[in-house]
């Protein structure tokens, strides 16, 4: 029972790291188009 429960407590944390590593990259690719926006915006004026 206890092995049971280390291995589902190992696997929710690789599916949490990978959660937050997706909301890492989509967070940086918003950055990265505001920052674009940004400069688009500087260039027009």
């Amino acid at each position: 029972m206890m092995r049971a429960t280390l291995f589902t407590l190992a696997l929710l944390s690789l599916a949490a790291c990978e959660t937050a590593k997706g909301a890492g990259r989509d967070i940086e690719g918003a950055g990265r188009a505001i920052g674009e926006a940004a400069a688009n915006v500087q260039e027009a004026l």
